[in-house]
């Protein structure tokens, strides 16, 4: 058994995991606002929840870039006070267990890729879509995680006047004075003018797949994260968007699609060695 822990600014969640299988999940508000040593006592309180004697690891994905070597996170997006934090070493000399720590992203592919809708896959890109847009990279089979954990980091990429995380994430819906969820709402009810959002967005999002396969050319992409719920909304212009592509056979022979496995990122993590 093993567990893994799926940490965000917003919340923290932590699951028990036999094979694959969620047994048991905890999860609570993260406390975002407190100091380091706050935050880490309410992860490893959390942890204690579910512990038994049978687990043998615990994996945690974090939002920041990560020295996965030696399980250092830096700069953690949503918890101002997790500057550096020595993870790894703090809860294996609680807990008495080899500890993994991986960014959220990686563990979100590993999750896909072990127990979801890229099994099997050789290549994958796992996109998730929120309020930013990050990506874990699998190659051959294993996670590529670049020097810094950050190889998926395809959100800061330039793009028009800003980058891609601004025209494929939830910050495009603000920034047209509305939501992501409020748009989906407004389309699922037939309006026209979120329709045509939707489809905007697409146009994005499928630039952003072009971006994907002349960096990665992989045989899957997997879409997730908030966003990727209304994947009905804007998959139909992001394939329009995909047949100017200039390497037909890649895009012919290229899955999309998005993830529908539950808490797929904490499984992910618990998988981590």
């Amino acid at each position: 058994m093993r567990i893994g822990v799926d940490l965000g600014g917003t919340n923290v969640r932590v699951g028990l995991v036999r094979d694959g299988r969620l047994e048991r999940l905890e999860a609570e508000p993260c406390k975002s606002d407190r100091p380091e040593g706050e935050v880490v006592d309410h992860i490893a309180a959390l942890i204690g929840r579910v512990m038994t004697g049978e687990v043998s690891s615990i994996g945690i994905g974090v939002p920041s870039v990560v020295d996965a070597a030696r399980g250092i996170v830096y700069n953690v997006v949503g918890i101002p006070s997790w500057r550096e934090v020595h993870l790894k070493e703090l809860l294996e000399r609680r807990f008495g267990i080899p500890v993994h720590v991986d960014n959220d992203c990686n563990c979100f592919a590993l999750g896909v890729c072990r127990f979801g809708e890229a099994g099997g896959a050789r290549d994958a890109v796992c996109v998730a879509l929120g309020t930013g847009v990050g990506a874990g990279v699998v190659v051959d089979g294993a996670l590529y995680r670049g020097r810094n954990t950050g190889a998926g980091e395809i959100g800061s990429i330039p793009y028009l006047d800003r980058d891609y995380e601004y025209y494929c994430s939830s910050r495009f819906f603000v920034g047209r004075g509305t939501t992501g969820r409020e748009a989906a709402e407004r389309a699922a009810a037939g309006d026209p003018g979120a329709l045509a959002l939707w489809s905007e967005f697409g146009g994005h999002v499928g630039r952003l797949v072009e971006l994907i396969l002349y960096a990665y050319d992989p045989e899957t992409i997997v879409f997730g994260g908030s966003i990727s719920q209304a994947f009905d909304f804007y998959s139909r212009a992001m394939r329009e968007r995909l047949e100017a592509f200039p390497y037909r056979k890649s895009v012919e022979r290229l899955r999309i699609c998005r993830t529908q496995t539950p808490h797929v990122g904490l499984l992910g993590a618990s998988a981590l060695d």
